[in-house]
């Protein structure tokens, strides 16, 4: 097992080694459809959590269910892909992860300001974002293109 390259060494060999970016998009697709099956699923107990709050505030509580996918869904992105690994559960199976260009390490606020972007931008350009992918450089998405970020292979 050889030791994993520091994000500034992998981004360096990267601008001439392809094999780090080769079937990222199609990873990518795969990975969000993961990670929301998965979102998903940890919203089963996050609403049960919800429902006796809400018996405990007399019904005030479940108001919360009005927000309660958007926010186990960023708490899972926050926690996944802003620690260490930087990479969601979806992504970690892809073998892909998500890296800053400067080398630095990707936190939870970037993270967080990842998936936004990620949904304002569908909800305002929808094809545009995945299109923009065949376009870019390193396979990127007009959300990393403003975050200064690219996904790259793991391995």
């Amino acid at each position: 097992m050889t030791a994993r390259p520091l994000d500034g060494e992998i981004l360096n060999t990267a601008q001439d080694d392809g094999y780090l970016y080769r079937g990222v998009r199609t990873r990518r697709i795969v990975a969000f459809f993961i990670d929301y099956l998965l979102i998903g699923l940890l919203m089963i107990p996050v609403a049960i959590v919800v429902a006796l709050l809400g018996v405990m505030t007399l019904g005030l509580g479940w108001l919360l269910f009005g927000i309660l996918a958007p926010l186990t869904a960023l708490l899972y992105v926050a926690m996944t892909l802003g620690g260490r690994r930087q990479a969601t559960l979806g992504m970690q199976f892809m073998d892909i992860r998500l890296a800053r260009l400067d080398g630095g390490r990707v936190d939870a606020l970037l993270a967080v300001v990842h998936t936004v972007l990620f949904w304002a931008g569908n909800a305002i350009l929808t094809p545009l974002i995945l299109l923009a992918s065949l376009f870019l450089d390193h396979k990127r998405t007009v959300h990393d293109l403003l975050l200064g970020t690219v996904v790259v292979r793991s391995s």
